[in-house]
Formats: structure tokens, C-alpha cells, sequence
């Protein structure tokens, strides 16, 4: 039994156009109402073979179908469109924006500018413009209206626009990175810690030395700690040595001064001011409860 073909998708240089590339320029650019009308203001899933497209949206609404994906863009918002990914549109008829469609060799181009290490126009990402919504408007204006003018230098100041965009692009592709990225990094740090406090909460090291051997400041340190446990470092280390003498308490017969040598404390007096601020009570006040409760 034969299966039934599967629907084809179109492939075009620019939507709705035979032509292979209608501009001897590396890029082309004009408004989304200018082909959007024509096609009431529906652009059906298409995809284009190597070409790479930033969709701005100033205003209005744009419904994005992305790879089947299907989004709504109610703000003003900058969408990159890679090669051959299958994206459609329906626009709201008060859209205002700009779409601009680089070729091949223009992208290879900014991309090398900007390096490899974060390949903006390789994923189909929306980038909000918040309060840059304007600048970027502007630069959109301005590469449009020298896209359709003949001035000296025209496809240098193009490019130049371009690369301005692209390095706006590139910025908010790295900070959504940084800050997927933080909270994991974030854990490693804390965990990091934790097995620092463990292994040297008899020493009484420096809570900077420790931040130190995790590679970060100890403002970094605090801030981390704050963040996953509600406290800040050294407290986390008097945490630790105080379990720990609550333990030695409950379950040994050390004298108080034995505790507190076993825990590092040059001085018991220190030992037991810190005990006493952190539990509410006294070393000896503290044992002499657990007994108290066990012969009852």
C-alpha cells in the first residue's frame, strides 16, 4: 500500500517570489505591511533555503508559526528566522515593523565579526526590545531608507546597520544564556561550599579562603548562599560546628572545654557565646535539658 505523499513545503528566495534574489545587495529589507498586504496580511509556512531573516515588530500583533511552534508577539519584539526553518505568519493590519533578509555570505560575515561562540542567527529565538523598542525602530528605519535610496557608501552604512542590530541580538542572546546558566552554576558553587564547610569546620578557616578556593569573591560566596540556604556563609559554617557540638553534647560525656578544643575554639568562652546566641541557651544549659527529658 502506497503512503500518501506528504505535503511539500515551499521554498523561497523571498515569500511569494520566483525570482532566485531580487537585489544584487546582500541583504534585502522592507516593511512587514508591504507583502503582508498583498497577501492579507497572512504569510503561509514556508521556509528559505539559505537565507536568514529578522522579523521586527514595533507594533501591533504577529502570530509566529515556527517549526510548528506557534506564538503570539503582542509586544515589541525582534524575531530571528534561520535557514530553513518552516515559519509562517498572520499580522494584526495596524502592524508596524520591518522585516530584513540576509544571505548567505552576509551572514557568515557577521558572524565571524561577532565569533562563534554564540551563533545568534543559527536558533529561531524572540528577543523583546522593552525599552530599547524605539533605537531599534530607528535602526530599522534607517536600513530600510537607505535600502531604498542610492547614496554613496550605501551598502557600507547597510552593513554597518546591520552589524548594529546584530550585535544588539547577540548581547540578549548572551545574557539569556548567562542566566539559563546561572542557577546550575549557582548550585555547583553552594555544593562546593557546603563540602569545603565539612571538611574544614574544625579549622576556623576564613570564609574568604574558602571563597577563594571556589574561584569567586566572597560577595559572590554570600550572595550564592543567601540565594539557596537564606544565609550567608559564615553562618553556614557556625551551623555546621554547632550540629556538631550538639551532637558531641547529646551523645558523649566531653567535658565543655573538650567540645570546644575538638571544634577548634582557641577559647570555650568563645565557644560558648557562640552557642548561646545561635541556640538560646548555654552548652551545660543544653545538656542538662537532654537530661532532664530523658529521665522523665
Amino acid at each position: 500500500m502506497n503512503k500518501p505523499a506528504l505535503p511539500s513545503i515551499p521554498v523561497f528566495k523571498l515569500y511569494g517570489e520566483s525570482l532566485d534574489w531580487p537585489t544584487p545587495d546582500l541583504l534585502h529589507c522592507e516593511t512587514i505591511s508591504k507583502r503582508s498586504r498583498e497577501h492579507h496580511w497572512e504569510i503561509k509556512p514556508h521556509r528559505h533555503a539559505d537565507l536568514c531573516q529578522l522579523l521586527f515588530v514595533h507594533r501591533g500583533q504577529a502570530e509566529l508559526e515556527i517549526e510548528g511552534q506557534r506564538t503570539l508577539l503582542g509586544e515589541s519584539a525582534l524575531q530571528i528566522l534561520p535557514a530553513l526553518s518552516v515559519h509562517g505568519f498572520r499580522f494584526s493590519e495596524d502592524i508596524d515593523g520591518y522585516v530584513v533578509t540576509l544571505a548567505a555570505p552576509l551572514m557568515a560575515h557577521l558572524q565571524a565579526q561577532l565569533g562563534h561562540s554564540v551563533n545568534a542567527l543559527a536558533v529561531a529565538e524572540s528577543y523583546p526590545a522593552g525599552a530599547d523598542g524605539d533605537y531599534l525602530n530607528s535602526l530599522f528605519a534607517a536600513l530600510q531608507n537607505e535600502y531604498q535610496g542610492r547614496e554613496p557608501a550605501r551598502e557600507m552604512l547597510m552593513h554597518s546597520l546591520v552589524s548594529v542590530i546584530m550585535v544588539w541580538v547577540s548581547r540578549q542572546a548572551i545574557r539569556r544564556r548567562s542566566a539559563s546558566q546561572r542557577p546550575q552554576r549557582a548550585r555547583e558553587y553552594f555544593n562546593g561550599y557546603i563540602q569545603l564547610v565539612e571538611t574544614h569546620y574544625r579549622e576556623h578557616v576564613k570564609v574568604e579562603d574558602l571563597a577563594h578556593k571556589l574561584g569567586i569573591s566572597v560577595s559572590h560566596l554570600n550572595g550564592t548562599c543567601r540565594e539557596l540556604a537564606g544565609q550567608p556563609a559564615l553562618q553556614i559554617m557556625h551551623e555546621r560546628q554547632l550540629l556538631e557540638a550538639k551532637r558531641l553534647l547529646t551523645y558523649t560525656s566531653m567535658t565543655i572545654y573538650e567540645i570546644s578544643d575538638t571544634l577548634g575554639f582557641s577559647d570555650p568562652t568563645n565557644f560558648t557565646r557562640l552557642f548561646r546566641r545561635r541556640v538560646g541557651i548555654s552548652p551545660k544549659a543544653f545538656r542538662d535539658r537532654l537530661k532532664s527529658d530523658h529521665e522523665q
